[in-house]
């Protein structure tokens, strides 16, 4: 007995001292750590202010498929052809997007009854006016197919406002900041999961207040960003009745204030049907002449839009380069975020900062030589805002269907895919997407960054953004938790979505996260766990989200 002890005693020790396979891969390598943090920290080195100013101030706004986005897509597979990347070149969806468009010159300006500029933009995939044009605002409302015929013959040769006087919108005074980050109160309620449930409108926003989130502005019911599609119908039907009535253009204002103008597209880039100039007016200019017209002042109004069309290739592309890997170099790791952005500002947030977060990432991966068993590639992708068409294309492409959930050798080989596109604030945990098998690995993986400010995961979802693609074909794909910074209240598809909102120590911060995450799962033993596979979805009629 006392022998069989001993053996025992033996083979405890030896357990002791020799970790498990299971153990093993979950070893932090702090050397590599300190190297990525040496890299991305220093000022000598790190290139993340460099990239982002590059994309914002010299490229501007990235619309798809317009001029400015292949310029800033050729700006970067050089730099990754120059930092010594492989693989690195444009790869065309299958689909088609549609045509490019671009604002090449806009002017604005109120004559009478006394002259002021205007702080307004055109909305995208909207015609130009065809030179400078005169002419008398009108408020014409329109929220039903019986005003169609009652401004029939009405609107011709005029800017035509179509809101009532009870959806004008009052501008209030910000009695708390724009910009915030998460307490941590806020980060533990984030942590806990939820069991679904159906919320009241009021509990809903009394959630969102909790977690410091801004309450959800509905838009004008007429406008494109009224709730549901229908509004979205309707408000395709009336620019249609205006541009077949001689409309100069339609004057709309949605949320925003202080100057900020929040400014997406007016018509689809498939759309064929005619369409009226649209342009997007701040709230203060707005309601100054809202409130002339309503004392039976007439306004007079000289703008100029020259907006452009581009036909030449309605595909688009996403833009890939890769580390390749030593002795697991079929396997891939990758990192991504969207390229392209909305037109008012120059796409710095929304979502410059998470390209070039990521271009960073993997561009320390390959300035600090640390080797890595698979293959690291990197995915920017265009289309995002239209519906995630990029990256679903790359997706569809290489690794499955997202309905039939029917998928191809390829996905078999890929770990996990990380993004970013949660503005500029610095990363303060994971969004899990319902992945409870990898929390314990990634609370490991997150301890070199505690004083960084990351320390929390959270089983929930977050959806509107690219790893969505991957998810969707049983591919881990992880969001991380970013602080909100003024990414809703202020940048998010505005005109104030511009460098000055860029936060230096943030974009560090999340650089440096991010190349370490895609290290440690580059060299892991094992695949990131998985969850089971979706269940097919019934085929829509949409390319949307």
């Amino acid at each position: 007995m006392r022998r069989f002890n001993a053996v025992l005693a033996l083979l405890l020790l030896c357990l002791l001292a020799f970790p498990t396979v299971a153990q093993m891969q979950e070893q932090i390598d702090y050397d590599a750590i300190s190297k990525i943090k040496d890299e991305g920290f220093t000022n000598r080195t790190s290139k993340v202010m460099e990239i982002i100013s590059y994309l914002t101030d010299v490229y501007g706004p990235r619309l798809t498929n317009s001029p400015n986005i292949r310029e800033a897509a050729n700006y970067v597979t050089k730099q990754m052809t120059d930092w010594g990347l492989a693989n690195v070149h444009l790869e065309p969806w299958a689909t088609e997007f549609g045509h490019g468009w671009s604002n090449e010159r806009f002017y604005a300006q109120v004559l009478t009854p006394r002259p002021f500029p205007l702080i307004a933009y055109p909305k995208a995939w909207t015609p130009g006016t065809n030179g400078p044009v005169t002419g008398e605002v009108v408020v014409a409302p329109i929220s039903n197919d019986q005003d169609f015929e009652k401004y029939k013959g009405q609107l011709k040769g005029k800017f035509v406002i179509t809101i009532t006087p009870d959806q004008l919108r009052d501008v209030t005074p910000h009695l708390t900041a724009d910009a915030s980050r998460y307490t941590e109160k806020q980060l533990t309620e984030l942590a806990n999961q939820e069991v679904p449930v159906r919320l009241s409108p009021a509990e809903q926003a009394a959630r969102r207040a909790r977690l410091g989130l801004p309450p959800i502005t509905p838009g004008t019911p007429a406008g494109p960003g009224g709730p549901g599609g229908g509004a979205q119908q309707f408000a395709t039907r009336v620019g249609k009745f205006l541009a077949e009535e001689g409309a100069l253009a339609w004057l709309e204002t949605q949320r925003g204030d202080d100057g900020t103008v929040f400014v997406q597209g007016g018509a689809t880039q498939r759309s064929t049907d005619p369409v009226v100039p649209r342009v997007a007016v701040s709230a203060e200019n707005f309601g100054r002449i809202y409130r002339i017209l309503e004392k039976k002042i007439p306004v007079t109004m000289e703008m100029n839009i020259q907006n452009k069309f581009y036909e030449d290739d309605k595909r688009s592309f996403n833009v890939i380069g890769e580390i390749p890997g030593t002795d697991k170099a079929d396997e891939v790791v990758m990192l991504g975020a969207h390229f392209d952005s909305w037109h008012g500002g120059t796409g710095a947030t929304d979502n410059g900062a998470g390209s070039a977060v990521m271009l960073e990432a993997i561009r320390i991966l390959k300035a600090t030589g640390l080797k890595m068993r698979r293959t690291v590639r990197i995915g920017l992708w265009t289309g995002e805002e239209q519906g995630l068409l990029g990256s679903r294309a790359y997706v569809n492409q290489h690794f499955g269907d997202r309905q039939t959930k029917v998928v191809k050798p390829e996905q078999a080989k890929i770990s996990g895919y990380f993004n970013v596109d949660n503005g500029t604030g610095k990363i303060r945990g994971v969004y899990l997407q319902g992945n409870d098998a990898i929390a314990s690995l990634f609370t490991r993986w997150m301890e070199p960054f505690h004083a960084l400010g990351m320390t929390q995961l959270t089983i929930r979802n977050t959806g509107g953004t690219d790893h969505l693609s991957f998810d969707e074909v049983g591919i881990p794909g992880f969001q991380f938790v970013q602080d909100e910074m003024d990414y809703d209240t202020r940048t998010h598809h505005s005109n104030m979505d511009v460098y000055e909102r860029i936060q230096e120590a943030d974009m560090k911060q999340m650089a440096v996260i991010v190349a370490s995450f895609v290290y440690m799962t580059a060299n892991r033993v094992e695949k990131l766990p998985r969850k089971p596979m979706p269940k097919p979805q019934p085929t829509t009629g949409g390319p949307g989200m």
